[in-house]
């Protein structure tokens, strides 16, 4: 199987793995069918995690090669690298905005638990799109041989994404049911809100290996998406538990795992 997926193209690899996180935002949302509450220091654990591992990955797997390709590429690279981290963080800022304002308009007469419900979707599909096109960039990028952008980085890239997906998902099924959607309708909505990362993976990949010129642009622009994510949506949330000082700590260790392999495996 692992040879299978190493003897793919980039693309192919890009959509197995965005294939694989949008399983796990299932296997979250399947969590509707056997249980009507989930272990909440275990979600929040699982959130700390993936949040260390996805800051990690923003350095080591796309930052640093987005600056040494600028480099490679003659471009103005603290340009670069600041207008593309810049930008990653501005599109979720604005998108967040943007729907704000819609869901202002246009929920109004639904009542508030079920607003939030439906907010909650969105929301997380909406972030699930620059997700989705951060891991297709980092399997893009493989091609052109950069120092840290390796298939091991991107595996681990798309693995802490799909372990934040799992929460992600039950957090969308789980209350569906609660409003009184039927099992089915719960795990089918809850699903939903990942499919749209095969999509964004191959669409990111295709450009990271089509437009070179653009590459570290790209690179920088998925660092600064996946770091407004995580301090907006990931780490915030972790921090609602009581033992909000335990939850750091998996944040430190994800982050920790993910440095080791980048440095001594990449």
């Amino acid at each position: 199987m692992i040879e299978f997926f190493i003897n793919q193209n980039h693309v192919i690899q890009a959509l197995i793995a965005t294939l694989f996180t949008w399983f796990i935002t299932c296997l979250g949302a399947s969590f509707v069918f056997f249980f009507k509450k989930i272990n909440k220091n275990v979600m929040d654990a699982m959130l700390g995690f993936s949040g260390g591992v996805m800051i990690a990955a923003s350095f080591w797997s796309l930052l640093s090669p987005a600056i040494e390709l600028a480099n490679s590429l003659n471009l103005t690279t603290w340009l670069v690298a600041s207008f593309g981290f810049i930008s990653g963080g501005m599109l979720l800022f604005i998108g967040d905005k943007v729907f704000d304002h819609l869901t202002k308009k246009k929920l109004n007469d639904i009542n508030n638990s079920l607003k939030r419900s439906l907010m909650l979707i969105s929301s997380i599909t909406l972030h699930n799109i620059p997700e989705g096109l951060v891991v297709g960039v980092a399997f893009g990028s493989i091609f052109y041989n950069l120092e840290g952008a390796t298939l091991l980085s991107a595996s681990l890239l798309a693995l802490g994404i799909g372990i934040q997906n799992f929460p992600e998902g039950t957090a969308v099924s789980l209350p569906l049911r609660r409003e009184g959607f039927s099992r089915k309708k719960a795990f089918f909505y809850g699903q939903l809100s990942g499919i749209v990362e095969p999509i964004s993976g191959v669409i990111g990949c295709l450009l990271a290996l089509k437009i070179r010129i653009i590459l570290p642009f790209l690179l920088a622009f998925a660092a600064g998406a996946m770091i407004y994510a995580v301090v907006v949506e990931i780490i915030p949330e972790s921090q609602t538990n009581k033992k909000k000082n335990l939850m750091a700590l998996f944040t430190l260790i994800g982050f920790s795992i993910m440095m080791i392999l980048d440095i001594a495996l990449g």
